[in-house]
């Protein structure tokens, strides 16, 4: 199966529009199927994002685009999904981190390079693939869907392995949104402690928000503080991943160090760092100083959250439900192992720290 994620050529307009549109088409069909969630229970248990690839892939089992959508859809899954990236960098800022405070920092940097490791090493020894496994790792140790979409064309992951992280850690994102409170409930767990603890384990933003409201008010800022400074690993992660992937991967392990190294010196090291990854950080430095203004922060990251469901969208469209089915199992358990060992070394920290 070819990788969805693989670099596709530009093509004239004419010849995208009608995936592009096949995708957008997916992708309204997920935000209502989402909105159907809200009416019907009073929340999303499952976000457009995740809808957007199980409608693509439900709708690729019933019939398969022709030649006449697929370059449209090649186009959407990866320059949509690169743009979002982007965009997230608009709604961080240095002062996030200065509200958390240079110990607690270096806790969060030691823990998500921790939570790599530990991570990997689990979805290996279930007997995952590398790629999945470091799909995995990244989305529990950074931020769940969004890592594991950002960091998936820097290590040309396949569209099926996407798919399967994204899907099997969605629900596991849900079931630690609706446990996580009640063990800050009965832990006796102080509001800034377990605002912190759910900001360091939780995948989403939203999701921490949802997990730290039954405890009030300083759970929930702390919790979205110490989320937001987590998200910002993702730059320098995709920056290490983007450096590393010739070395560990079989198909670019031509490249050895001599000719990484003529590389870089012919191109200059952003040969070696994806381009969305600098535009996020560049985002994040413009939003710092006050280049962004801070009211734009919600439309960009409206922008984004639309831009990534369409890029789901597209990559279930490319994707068999069966491929990813069949890693049921070994997907599931490496994700809640991984979970269960980021819980415990965050709280272990938390306590180190006298957090709270």
């Amino acid at each position: 199966m070819p990788r969805c994620l693989a670099v596709p050529k530009f093509q004239p307009a004419y010849r995208t529009l009608p995936g592009i549109g096949l995708c957008l088409a997916v992708s309204a069909a997920a935000s209502l199927l989402e909105a159907g969630e809200q009416v019907l229970f009073g929340k999303a248990w499952l976000e457009a994002l995740v809808l957007a690839i199980l409608t693509g892939m439900a709708v690729r089992s019933l019939w398969l685009p022709g030649d006449r959508y697929q370059a449209g859809i090649a186009f959407t899954a990866r320059y949509f999904l690169e743009i979002s990236v982007v965009l997230l960098g608009a709604s961080v800022s240095a002062a996030n981190l200065l509200a958390v405070g240079p110990v607690l920092i270096i806790g969060i940097v030691v823990l998500v390079a921790t939570s790599l490791i530990m991570s990997f090493g689990i979805g290996r020894l279930m007997g995952l693939p590398p790629r999945m496994a470091l799909l995995i790792a990244c989305g529990n140790s950074i931020c769940g869907n969004s890592a594991i979409a950002a960091v998936a064309p820097v290590i040309l992951a396949d569209g099926k392995d996407v798919a399967a992280a994204i899907a099997f850690t969605a629900v596991c994102g849900v079931l630690t949104v609706l446990g996580l409170p009640c063990l800050g409930l009965f832990s006796g767990m102080s509001g800034s402690m377990f605002g912190a603890f759910a900001g360091l384990t939780v995948y989403a933003v939203p999701q921490v928000v949802a997990a730290t409201a039954p405890l009030g008010t300083i759970a929930v800022q702390t919790g979205m503080i110490v989320k937001l400074v987590r998200v910002l690993m993702l730059g320098p992660v995709c920056f290490g991943l983007g450096l590393a992937s010739p070395v560990f991967f079989s198909e670019r392990k031509n490249e050895t160090s001599e000719n990484i190294n003529a590389s870089v010196r012919k191109g200059g090291i952003f040969q070696f760092v994806p381009w969305f990854i600098l535009g996020f950080l560049a985002l994040i430095a413009g939003r710092s100083l006050g280049l962004i203004p801070s009211s734009l922060g919600a439309p960009i990251s409206h922008i984004a959250t639309i831009l990534t469901v369409t890029s789901m969208a597209a990559l279930g469209l490319g994707v068999d439900a069966r491929s990813v089915a069949n890693a049921g199992l070994r997907v599931t358990g490496a994700v809640i192992l991984s979970l269960l060992g980021l819980g415990a070394i965050s709280y272990g920290m938390l306590v180190c720290l006298h957090f709270g």
